[in-house]
């Protein structure tokens, strides 16, 4: 278990505050990342490529029943805290319960923001705040045909085959 990378935000923020003092480039995205796919472990490790630092913000679960439905999440925040915190391209995880991440981008202040190349630039939020910053926003190609929908789409479908 990697409890040291599963911080509260204020803690976090202490945290880039140093690395960002210490000239290190500190790297943000968000997420679901409900069942994790070669989609997520593609685009993290090209976002941690990015700067010294990648910082995961996640959705706590009321968050994610808010934006996917009421059958979502599959696997509770904690957990997915703890898979995300084992991955080697990241390096802190923190949650978030709001429907975005505008307070936690808003408070961390990060160098880079990092979304899917799914979003537009003008749909990503926390773009404005970090480009007055002088920050930049990186948008990853995503993997077709990698998604948690689609995965649970397929379970279903061949579940309903048996």
């Amino acid at each position: 278990m990697k409890k040291e990378k599963r911080l509260r935000l204020s803690a976090l923020q202490k945290k880039v505050r140093a690395l960002q003092k210490q000239g290190k480039k500190v790297v943000f995205t968000n997420g679901c990342f409900d069942l994790l796919h070669v989609g997520h472990v593609r685009y993290l490790s090209a976002a941690r490529a990015l700067g010294d630092c990648l910082v995961v913000a996640i959705n706590a679960d009321a968050s994610v029943r808010r934006l996917k439905g009421t059958a979502r999440p599959i696997i509770p925040h904690r957990e997915r805290m703890e898979v995300l915190a084992a991955l080697g391209c990241v390096d802190y995880v923190v949650l978030f319960n709001a429907n975005t991440p505008k307070r936690v981008i808003d408070t961390l202040g990060p160098d880079i923001l990092v979304k899917g190349g799914d979003w537009a630039l003008e749909e990503i939020v926390g773009r404005e705040s970090v480009e007055r910053r002088g920050g930049k926003v990186v948008r990853i190609k995503i993997v077709p045909g990698a998604s948690t929908t689609g995965i649970i789409e397929r379970i279903l479908k061949q579940s309903r085959r048996r």
